[in-house]
């Protein structure tokens, strides 16, 4: 058999080192062996140096082949196999995310619950491996996962569709099954479908990022709520707790939208409601601009 022949996928040297895939993924990237080139993972000089070659198959079309020997590399074996992570080290993999939003996302899924001491495990939490922590400054409650968290099916299903990072549908895919993506595959994106987590249709990605931030905030909202005014006028977000409208302003609003939503603030001067305006470039800090917005109508979130 030539060496060729026994040459491991990324996935499968993942398998053999008992690492999550993303890790590994990860990791290579951060030695310098593998970079994104696009939609892409592509082989630097320094990986092809190491071994690292390409392979061409009919079913995953063309992926990165490491030698068995890689398996000794001592970069490769320093790896902490055993290393706990929080939402905040989970950023490394949802780097679009703030660690807020992901302490969010698994209490959603219910790996945890907020309280005035902090996150808190639950039941479930603690059969994904989660355990319990105090921080020794403040005392607040946190909790830390297992590194294999990260290759869970349903959360990292759940934090790639919550990310606004874009992945190329394929490799997502691939590599949540543990298997290669078509490096070279150029892979028709499909139209972006806005729909919030809470099962909201929504018009644009920035309402779709409004919608899903309320959601994870917990804080019960309505879409397309009409105003209390005769002219038929439509708030993009209500929440009826302190009676607060929320309404999206993206870039290059067409002029028959833009007359309709600068009519729309007038009635909003004028019946003298609570109102929050969330622009294009606000999505980078929602839980700045929401959370300062909320505060002051009285929301703490």
């Amino acid at each position: 058999m030539s060496d060729a022949d026994n040459k491991l996928s990324t996935s499968a040297l993942a398998r053999k080192l008992e690492l999550p895939v993303q890790q590994l993924f990860a990791t290579l990237k951060d030695y310098g062996w593998i970079e994104r080139r696009g939609d892409s993972w592509s082989l630097t000089s320094k990986g092809e140096y190491e071994g690292g070659s390409y392979r061409k198959s009919s079913r995953f079309g063309t992926y990165i082949v490491w030698p068995e020997s890689v398996q000794n590399n001592a970069l490769v074996s320093a790896i902490e196999q055993k290393k706990r992570i929080t939402a905040a080290g989970m950023q490394r993999y949802y780097s679009r995310l703030h660690a807020r939003h992901i302490n969010r996302a698994l209490a959603e899924l219910g790996l945890q619950h907020h309280s005035i001491l902090g996150w808190e495990l639950t039941e479930y939490g603690k059969r994904l491996g989660g355990q319990q922590e105090e921080s020794e400054n403040t005392g607040a409650y946190y909790v830390t996962w297992p590194h294999e968290i990260v290759d869970h099916p349903v959360i990292h299903r759940e934090l790639t569709l919550q990310s606004d990072k874009v992945d190329a549908p394929a490799e997502r895919a691939a590599i949540s099954v543990g298997e290669e993506p078509d490096l070279f595959d150029s892979g028709d994106a499909q139209a972006t479908s806005f729909r919030g987590i809470d099962g909201h249709v929504l018009s644009t990605e920035l309402e779709m990022q409004v919608c899903n931030w309320l959601y994870l905030a917990q804080l019960v909202h309505a879409h397309q709520r009409s105003l209390p005014s005769e002219e038929p006028f439509y708030a993009d977000f209500y929440l009826p707790e302190r009676s607060i409208y929320i309404d999206c302003w993206d870039d290059n609003v067409p002029a028959s939208a833009l007359k309709a939503k600068l009519a729309k603030r007038e009635v909003y001067k004028a019946l003298a409601l609570k109102v929050i305006e969330i622009n294009a470039d606000d999505v980078e800090r929602l839980d700045e601009v929401l959370g300062r917005g909320l505060l002051a109508y009285g929301i703490r979130r």
